[in-house]
């Protein structure tokens, strides 16, 4: 079963019943406490790529200097953006120091591998993830409504019953006790009423949130918005060459530390997951935009608090794929089509940088080079976006 709000399965059905069959499979699986299969959207931990679609030279990684472009852009910085001069780079995961095979943070790189020359051109890049501030401007200029605002319609569902057919999306919904984490529907529910402006449920608003990271958005949401604002969402060679600030092969955007000096430099997870967030980063749970140091290129965010979509589809071998065809892959802009061989009937886009969730008891993609995944119509309380505009100067 795939997890989400609207998915993709491989019935024969319209492309609009498919979407609405999955989001009820997802709601009934939960609402009968079904335990087959996992969400697609929130498989964010570390699994070892199936042998079959691993590269030969998986487990090396070689970076070499970062050669940014020296073309300055097109006029000034559009409000909020900050420009990203593009070039050419080594794209990939490192290799965490001090892991074995089997452990966490090793199979969080199995998809990021092998390291490989991409170039991609200038662009501008929302310097933070979008707020909820921003994405209620665009809701009022246009009247959008998000996919977890929309209710399955009863023709989608023939013999469902009516109790079944609501809108909402999918929550991080802590134990209290420690839990094996072999299953994520132990801290995840699907709640009636959820969405950007009830981020937790009904009950939560956005009061004092204006300047956090809108959530709850499913792709189709983040693009909307992106085209709204006259932007589009970064591919994932564009947002991995903004996220690593033009530092060449370290382990986080910052560099080889998780904690310089004692510091903290991204919104995660402390203590124990998922029952207790100590919130030693000073935040339990999600962050207001901008509270940790910025990269290199003055992004804010690239790591940690909540991930973030890319228009790539994702397939856990597309880098050894790019690999193979030899020389610099110049502004890959991923797949033709998505395949997880985990759930193969599930429609998923790469996400990116990690949420306040990410630890590496479970889940350590805070890493720079480290790849996440999500269906596309699928939402959560952990997930957003940002945006690119690229330089006139670039334009293809």
């Amino acid at each position: 079963m795939a997890m989400g709000n609207r998915g993709a399965s491989g019935c024969k059905k319209s492309g609009a019943a498919k979407r609405a069959w999955l989001r009820l499979a997802a709601l009934v699986a939960l609402a009968t406490m079904g335990l087959v299969g996992a969400a697609v959207l929130i498989r964010h931990r570390a699994e070892p790529m199936p042998m079959a679609l691993a590269s030969p030279g998986i487990a090396s990684a070689t970076f070499h200097p970062t050669v940014s472009n020296t073309t300055p852009p097109s006029g000034p910085a559009p409000e909020g953006m900050v420009w990203i001069p593009g070039g050419e780079f080594s794209m990939g995961a490192a290799e965490p120091q001090g892991m074995d095979g089997n452990q966490v943070g090793m199979h969080a790189t199995d998809d990021s591998r092998p390291v490989h020359r991409v170039y991609v051109d200038g662009f501008w890049m929302d310097q933070s993830e979008v707020t909820n501030e921003e994405f209620e401007k665009f809701v009022n200029a246009t009247g959008y409504r998000t996919v977890a605002e929309r209710t399955p319609l009863a023709e989608d569902f023939p013999g469902a019953l009516p109790e079944n057919l609501v809108s909402g999306s999918l929550v991080f919904s802590p134990p209290d006790q420690a839990v094996s984490l072999e299953n994520e529907l132990q801290w995840w529910s699907y709640v009636k009423g959820a969405s950007w402006r009830h981020p937790l449920g009904p009950s939560s608003g956005l009061k004092g949130r204006a300047h956090y990271p809108v959530v709850q958005v499913a792709y189709e949401d983040a693009a909307a918005y992106a085209k709204w604002a006259g932007k589009r969402l970064p591919t994932e060679a564009e947002w991995e060459f903004a996220a690593r600030g033009g530092r060449a092969g370290k382990l986080y955007a910052w560099g080889n530390e998780f904690r310089p000096n004692g510091q903290y430099m991204a919104n995660t997870y402390q203590g124990h997951f998922p029952n207790h967030d100590a919130g030693e980063d000073k935040y339990a749970g999600i962050a207001p935009v901008a509270q940790f140091p910025a990269n290199g290129y003055g992004l804010f965010d690239v790591a940690g608090n909540v991930w973030e979509w890319t228009s790539d589809w994702y397939r856990p071998d597309y880098y050894a794929l790019l690999a193979a065809a030899g020389g610099v892959a110049r502004n890959p802009r991923g797949p033709d089509a998505s395949y997880d061989p985990s759930e193969p009937t599930a429609r998923k886009r790469v996400q990116r940088g990690g949420s306040f969730l990410c630890t590496d008891q479970y889940c350590s993609r805070y890493m720079v080079g480290t790849r996440g995944k999500g269906e596309v119509s699928s939402g959560a309380n952990h997930l957003g976006f940002r945006c690119i505009e690229p330089s006139r100067r670039f334009a293809r």
